[in-house]
């Protein structure tokens, strides 16, 4: 047989094998492997269901989880804003119905009942408000939260105690360190109009009182007090005192008050003129100007209304 002969049958038989090849049932070109296997990444990628998905150690798919945190946020925010948003306009209609008086009074309101107890120490009339020393010692000191820096000075407290004793003191003291908010530390003759002294402490009620009296309010000028600076205090005023100001051009300039109880001017304004005294129930007196003449008690012809 010619090497033609063999050449040409041998080129058969591979065209023969190919087409067997090719006509196979489930054959699939190089295209199509590649284009589905583009699929089998892409698809379950999209679904979230793909085996590369798994359960993460808490039990939450990635994908799951994700979800939910995006199902959680949008439901949140509206969520704050609709609780926050009613509780700042409930807020702020509070404020804006709120008395004079109780922006005024600080932390001791009018008509409100407070609880404590009551000690007592050897009191004099004097102390933390710097009042003199006053034969009539049915006095108090305030603990420290309540005396607020000096706000509770001079105000009159009606004390109950729990057997049916009660005794009206003024605040001419601070009672620091031990004293609880609620607290009064009396004097000595006011806790015995409670109780025995041997009691040693008792449970009382409190409130604010304004008392009959005939007395009118005197100021005194701060100990160095010149038209340079100056320190003015009340005192004997019925009714817990809110504000000192002076007369400073047309209008009035509100002092800052020390803790000692004395309403300051650093800058010396005011100082030797018209004052204006304001009570935690807003009533306000007008005092003529007084001389800058330093620790002396001068009267006015002023006091607040009873309450």
């Amino acid at each position: 047989m010619s090497k033609r002969w063999l050449f040409l049958s041998a080129a058969a038989v591979l065209i023969v094998v190919s087409l067997a090849l090719v006509l196979m049932p489930g054959h699939k070109d190089d295209e199509t492997v590649k284009a589905e296997a583009g699929s089998a990444v892409t698809e379950p990628s999209a679904t979230g269901s793909s085996p590369a998905n798994s359960p993460s150690p808490s039990g939450t798919s990635t994908a799951s989880a994700r979800a939910t945190a995006a199902s959680k946020k949008p439901s949140a925010t509206p969520s704050a804003r609709a609780t926050t948003k009613p509780a700042a306009t409930s807020a702020t209609k509070t404020g804006q119905q709120a008395s004079g008086t109780a922006s005024l009074g600080g932390r001791i309101r009018p008509g409100v009942t407070y609880r404590g107890v009551a000690t007592f120490y050897d009191a004099d009339g004097g102390g933390a408000c710097m009042y003199d020393p006053s034969g009539d010692v049915m006095t108090g000191a305030m603990n420290s939260t309540d005396y607020e820096s000096s706000k509770a000075c001079g105000a009159y407290v009606l004390v109950h105690a729990a057997n049916g004793a009660s005794i009206t003191v003024r605040i001419t003291n601070e009672c620091p360190g031990d004293c609880a908010p609620g607290q009064i530390d009396l004097s000595a003759q006011a806790f015995a109009k409670l109780a025995a002294p041997s009691a040693g402490r008792i449970p009382i009620t409190w409130n604010l009182a304004s008392p009959s009296t005939s007395d009118t309010i005197s100021i005194r000028y701060k100990t160095g007090s010149t038209r340079y600076w100056c320190g003015i205090q009340a005192i004997g005023h019925r009714n817990p005192l809110a504000r000192l100001e002076v007369r400073a051009g047309s209008g009035w300039r509100q002092l800052e008050r020390a803790d000692y109880n004395y309403f300051l001017s650093e800058d010396g304004s005011g100082c030797g003129g018209a004052l204006r005294l304001t009570d935690i129930y807003g009533q306000q007196l007008t005092v003529p100007a007084l001389a800058v003449r330093a620790n002396v008690t001068q009267p006015t012809q002023v006091q607040f209304a009873k309450h």
